[in-house]
């Protein structure tokens, strides 16, 4: 979802003086709420049973009603490729996937294969191309996602009630992700955390996670402050934040650090450097798609004959992946993004 911002920009730059209207899922809808060049956005609802397929006709003949020129189908799924067609659009660019070819009028060729890696971006960016429009630049055509004025006081807020005074550097370490494909192990991330507080006792170190793995962060936490000792109070949990208030916290960070998820993205959208933690996927793939100049690191566990992988089955059995990567690695690269000298590992 936010890969797909950059191509938004580069619409309006092509056609400036369109309408453009983005369809998508509540859930993501944050990313796009306040983008300066969508006129319009249609939340996509996901009613169950006989609900949906009710549902679906009726959006299908909104869409319809509509007259759009282009549609474009970022997403390729049977749902996003049914909603293209149903635009009646005269163009209807997508992926060239069995079953689905039939609903675009212009199809983009598609491989599954993980090798060679190339960046989502440039592969979603790949549908601009019968519309004429340039090879992106990450300079140019970073992601981005805005940050509303009301929701970044609200997350200074929730940090004062948590007592982090104003002026206090913030690291961001996001411990959860949608799969254990990407999870890095607590102990890690708590090892990570706690030496960064001791480092720098004026840092607050925000530990977050998705709501679903809420009680994951805070063990993380908790583990923290035990490893960190007398600079446990630099370990913060203050709940959990949506989208929209992610984004607010991290544009307010010294740093964040998480693994390849939704989240490392919405905070790619920031200026603030990133730590991305990448297992089964490649940096080549995921990294965060932004101008060069605002730091980001990618730390992994270096070539192994499974990666990388589907995600569906871990061969080996141990998620080595993820578990060759030592908090001395991430240190490492949270010092030099940070701008401290490397200490000594672990």
């Amino acid at each position: 979802m936010v890969f797909t911002t950059p191509a938004i920009g580069a619409l309006r730059r092509r056609f400036p003086d369109a309408h453009l209207t983005y369809l998508v899922e509540a859930p993501a809808e944050p990313v796009v709420r306040h983008h300066p060049d969508l006129n319009a956005i249609i939340v996509l609802e996901r009613p169950r049973g006989l609900a949906r397929l009710r549902y679906d006709v009726q959006l299908a003949a909104r869409l319809r009603a509509e007259h759009f020129d282009v549609a474009l189908d970022f997403h390729g799924g049977p749902r996003s490729a049914f909603l293209t067609w149903a635009t009646g659009a005269p163009q209807r660019i997508g992926y060239d996937l069995p079953g689905r070819r039939w609903c675009y009028t212009t199809r983009i060729p598609w491989t599954r294969s993980l090798v060679p890696p190339r960046h989502s971006v440039l592969n979603q960016w790949d549908l601009l191309g019968p519309l004429g429009i340039e090879a992106a630049d990450a300079a140019r055509d970073a992601v981005t996602m805005a940050i509303d004025p009301a929701v970044d006081a609200r997350v200074q807020s929730r940090l004062a009630a948590a007592g982090v005074a104003a002026g206090a550097p913030l690291i961001v370490l996001h411990v959860s992700a949608g799969n254990p494909f990407r999870r890095w192990p607590a102990a890690s991330f708590a090892a990570v955390a706690a030496d960064l507080a001791r480092e720098d006792t004026r840092r607050r170190v925000i530990i977050t996670s998705g709501p679903s793995e809420a009680a994951a962060a805070e063990s993380v936490a908790q583990q923290a402050r035990l490893l960190a000792g007398g600079a446990a109070a630099g370990i913060v949990r203050t709940g959990e934040f949506d989208l929209a208030e992610l984004a607010a916290l991290v544009g307010r960070a010294a740093l964040y650090i998480g693994g390849d998820s939704g989240p490392l993205h919405v905070a790619a959208t920031t200026r603030t450097p990133v730590v991305a933690l990448f297992g089964p996927t490649l940096p080549e793939r995921s990294m965060p798609w932004r101008d060069p100049v605002v730091g980001a690191m990618a730390v992994d566990a270096g070539p192994l004959p499974c990666r990388p992988c589907h995600q569906r089955h871990c061969v080996p059995g141990d998620f080595r992946c993820l578990t060759a990567i030592s908090p001395t690695m991430v240190l490492s690269a949270a010092r030099t993004l940070l701008g401290a000298p490397t200490a000594q590992g672990r």
